[in-house]
C-alpha cells in the first residue's frame, strides 16, 4: 500500500491497511495507524503520531517543526486522533517546550483546504476549520465548534464547545461555548441554535442557553453579577453550566 515513489524512513511506523501515495515524505518517529490515507505529495515529519482511519490530501505539511521564533530544535510533538480529514496545502506543526510540548488533534475532525494549526494548539473533537482558517499557537479549540473560512484566531484564545465563528473573522478574545461571533475583531451575535437544534440539544436546554446569553449580554450586567444570576439556572441546566465555566476560566476576557 505504499508507492514505490513514496520516501519512507526506516524509523516510521506505517500500520497494516494504510495507504501512502506517490511522491509522499514520511520522516522518522512518525507513526501512522491502520486505515489511513495518505495521499500524493504529502510531507509529514516527526515525531508525529496519527491515529487510524485519517485521510490526508495532497500537499499537506504535518508535524512540521514550528514558527515560533524561541524554538531551538527541542523535540516536540504532533498527535492526531481518528477518523480525520486533512485537505490540500493543510500545515499542522509541532509543540513547543514553552508548552506542553504538544499540538493535538482530537477525534472526527475536518480540516480544509489550507488550514494552519501551529505550535501548542488543542483542538477537541469534530471540530470543524473552514478554508484558509488560521489558529495561532496556544489556542485551544473546544468540541463541535466551527471557525469559518479566512478566519483568524490570535495566540492563546480559547473557542468553547459548540461555537461558531463566522467567516472572515479575527478573534483577539475567549469565545464562550455555544456562541456565535463574527467580525473584525470578533463580536458575539447570539447563541448558536441551529447548530444545537441539528446536534439534537433539546428546546428547552436551547431556551436556557438564549437567557443565559441575554444575562450576560444584554442586561448590562457587570460579569460576576451575571454568572451569579446563573448559578441556579446552572444547576438546572448542564448546558448553562458549560457555557458559564467557559466564561470564568476565560484568560484573554469575553468576546464583547
Amino acid at each position: 500500500m505504499i508507492h514505490p515513489t513514496a520516501l519512507v524512513d526506516q524509523k516510521a511506523r506505517i500500520a497494516d491497511g494504510a495507504s501512502i501515495g506517490p511522491f509522499t515524505v514520511i520522516g522518522p518517529d512518525v507513526e501512522i495507524g491502520e486505515g489511513c490515507w495518505i495521499g500524493p505529495h504529502v510531507v509529514i515529519n516527526g515525531p508525529t503520531t496519527i491515529g487510524r482511519h485519517n485521510k490526508i490530501f495532497q500537499f499537506a505539511s504535518v508535524g512540521e517543526a514550528c514558527q515560533d521564533l524561541k524554538y531551538k530544535g527541542e523535540p516536540t510533538r504532533l498527535i492526531i486522533g481518528d477518523h480525520n480529514t486533512i485537505r490540500e496545502g493543510a500545515t499542522l506543526h509541532r509543540g513547543t517546550i514553552q508548552d506542553k510540548g504538544e499540538t493535538r488533534v482530537g477525534n472526527h475532525c475536518l480540516l480544509m483546504a489550507y488550514t494552519h494549526v501551529a505550535h501548542d494548539v488543542i483542538v477537541g473533537d469534530h471540530v470543524i476549520l473552514a478554508n484558509s482558517a488560521g489558529l495561532a499557537g496556544h489556542v485551544k479549540v473546544g468540541d463541535y465548534a466551527i471557525v469559518g473560512g479566512h478566519s483568524g484566531v490570535h495566540q492563546f484564545v480559547s473557542i468553547g464547545e459548540h461555537t461558531f465563528i463566522g467567516a472572515g473573522s479575527t478573534v483577539l478574545k475567549d469565545v464562550p461555548a455555544f456562541v456565535t461571533v463574527q467580525g473584525y475583531p470578533a463580536a458575539p451575535h447570539g447563541m448558536n441554535t441551529e447548530g444545537l437544534r441539528r446536534r439534537g440539544f433539546s428546546a428547552e436546554a436551547i431556551k436556557a442557553l438564549r437567557n443565559a446569553y441575554k444575562t450576560v449580554y444584554r442586561q448590562s450586567k457587570t460579569t460576576k453579577a451575571a454568572l451569579a444570576e446563573l448559578a441556579p439556572v446552572a444547576e438546572q441546566f448542564p448546558e448553562v453550566a458549560l457555557f458559564v465555566r467557559s466564561i470564568e476560566t476565560a484568560s484573554r476576557g469575553i468576546v464583547r
